[in-house]
């Protein structure tokens, strides 16, 4: 079994930045795409950034240039990087990543930005 981790979500002023970690843990041969989403309240679920298994990445367009997405794949660990906060980036951010050939998610850490 795999479990995903995340932490570093909280509170902060609008412009301020947070910095975004996800670990696996368990059973793990191999992790390909990783990535981070989030959901608002009464929204979908929304992708913000991936990264794939030779470091290619991909941004949603409203966060692109603020947040940088990162892995260390000694650790099983990604990363998000969130600069220049907005209040509409208040949600619940979920860590994905495709480990072995499965699909697996955390189980979220909320990000509050305050006007």
């Amino acid at each position: 079994q795999v479990q995903l981790v995340e932490s570093g979500g909280g509170l902060v002023q609008a412009g301020g930045s947070l910095r975004l970690s996800c670990v696996a843990s368990g059973s793990i041969f191999s992790i390909n795409d990783m990535g981070w989403y989030r959901q608002a309240p009464g929204k979908q679920r929304e992708l913000v950034a991936q990264i794939t298994s030779g470091g290619s990445t991909n941004y949603a367009g409203s966060v692109k240039g603020r947040f940088t997405i990162s892995r260390d794949n000694s650790k099983n660990m990604v990363y998000l990087q969130m600069n220049s906060l907005k209040p509409e980036d208040t949600a619940v951010y979920y860590c994905n990543m495709w480990v072995n050939v499965w699909n697996y998610w955390g189980q979220g850490t909320q990000v509050t930005v305050s006007s």
